[in-house]
């Protein structure tokens, strides 16, 4: 490739924590590799490198031990430092920048240590000049507005769940309204999030689905189903797996013994997890999963798929389990991202937010009802349709140009 084409590429960096397992890191991660294959060139800037880590199929880096060839250390406030070797994956590939501080960098005053963290990305901003910055999730927007603007780069922010929820606190409340009027873009998964910004932030607002992971795009299994019923969440209060647990018992209590509860994931909460299974006398019938690889093959077959969350932005785990074609269940929480994706009784069933007597009566319906759970199941995976990442990627795309100022397709 010419230098001319190099130095002519769209350039977007991408902003968020880390890239360990959960739906905003999987999202993030798709959406760089997909920028990079559409010509564009990417940069992912992080605070640190995570254990289990979602795949950048074309990451330039690769995690090295200490002492090898190129190593560099991007990590080191734990018992475990972190070395990468910046170009020791795909040549030319996608680079990714680390914005923590060094334990050498580190002050004994928090406040000088954010203001040595902001300093940190404005040096890192001002080295790359990307045509714009994408940053997910809470702080990380905070930071990127308050540090990236200065430079006058343009930032799209995306707010992953309720933004109640994700600014939470007074602090926090105040650092987004005061920011997030910066903003080239705000990108948020449903109406209902939409809604609870201010008007100026709202005539900012844009909402962008999420594209089903292409592992969960195949036809949908009509053999026999497995007596499982499964959830795919990290274990912690929020998903609410305890509520579903105590559903599941109630749902099953006669002839329904046969079935299993499978929860995929894994969270703080889980040892209170398994205590509760055990003091509900149903832990020979619960199975703690745990974090697997390929989730489709995992639940495919599985006769329930449930969402329980108290509070969600557009669930991927709820659209990854429609596009397999399972009959599912949703708590009806805010934004309303359920409630976006299901039409009660049509392709979903959606319950009442901690209404275990609900859930259990929408378990015992599925499990009464086979041609219910069947019709349902195939309504479900018509979301396939809407949500396939060749649709929703180019939604993605065709905003960041807009943002960008590029429109001639034929530069890339």
């Amino acid at each position: 490739m010419l230098n001319s084409e190099i130095n002519n590429k769209k350039h977007i960096a991408m902003y968020i924590g880390s890239l360990q397992k959960g739906g905003a890191e999987r999202v993030m991660a798709n959406l760089a590799d997909y920028f990079f294959e559409q010509g564009y060139k990417v940069t992912l800037v992080t605070t640190y490198l995570a254990a289990n880590e979602y795949e950048v199929k074309h990451a330039a880096w690769k995690s090295v031990p200490a002492g090898a060839p190129g190593a560099e250390l991007v990590a080191d406030l734990d018992e475990n430092p972190v070395w990468v070797d910046p170009n020791g994956g795909e040549k030319g590939g996608i680079q990714r920048i680390f914005s923590a501080l060094l334990k050498d960098e580190q002050e004994k005053s928090r406040i000088k240590n954010f203001r040595k963290r902001s300093e940190k990305l404005v040096k890192i901003w001002k080295d790359l000049r990307p045509d714009m910055i994408l940053s997910f999730m809470g702080k990380n927007n905070i930071m990127a507005l308050s540090t990236a603007t200065k430079e006058e780069i343009k930032v799209v922010v995306s707010v992953r769940a309720d933004p109640s929820m994700e600014y939470s606190s007074t602090s926090m409340k105040a650092a987004m309204l005061t920011n997030f009027g910066k903003a080239a873009g705000v990108v948020v998964q449903s109406n209902g999030a939409k809604a609870k910004f201010p008007a100026y932030i709202r005539k900012k607002c844009i909402i962008l689905p999420n594209a089903i992971d292409p592992s969960f795009i195949r036809p949908r299994y009509i053999g026999e189903r497995e007596k499982k019923i499964v959830m795919v969440a990290r274990l912690n209060e929020n998903k609410n797996q305890a509520m579903v647990m105590e559903a599941f018992k109630e749902a099953t209590k006669d002839k329904f013994k046969d079935y299993k509860l499978v929860l995929y994931g894994d969270g703080p909460d889980r040892a209170k997890q398994q205590r509760l299974a055990v003091s509900l006398g149903i832990d020979s019938r619960v199975e703690f999963a745990g974090n697997v690889k390929h989730v489709a093959e995992h639940i495919e077959k599985a006769y329930i798929f449930i969402l329980a969350s108290n509070h969600e932005g557009m669930p991927n785990s709820l659209i990854e389990a429609m596009s397999l074609g399972l009959a599912c269940i949703s708590t009806d929480c805010p934004c309303g991202g359920p409630k976006d994706l299901i039409n009660d009784g049509e392709n979903g069933l959606l319950v009442p937010v901690g209404d275990k007597d609900a859930m259990a009566q929408a378990i015992r319906k599925l499990l009464e009802d086979k041609e219910l759970a069947d019709r349902i199941g195939t309504e479900a995976a018509k979301i396939q349709e809407k949500c396939s990442p060749e649709v929703t990627n180019e939604m993605w795309k065709k905003y960041f140009d807009k943002i960008i100022g590029n429109t001639d397709d034929s530069k890339f």
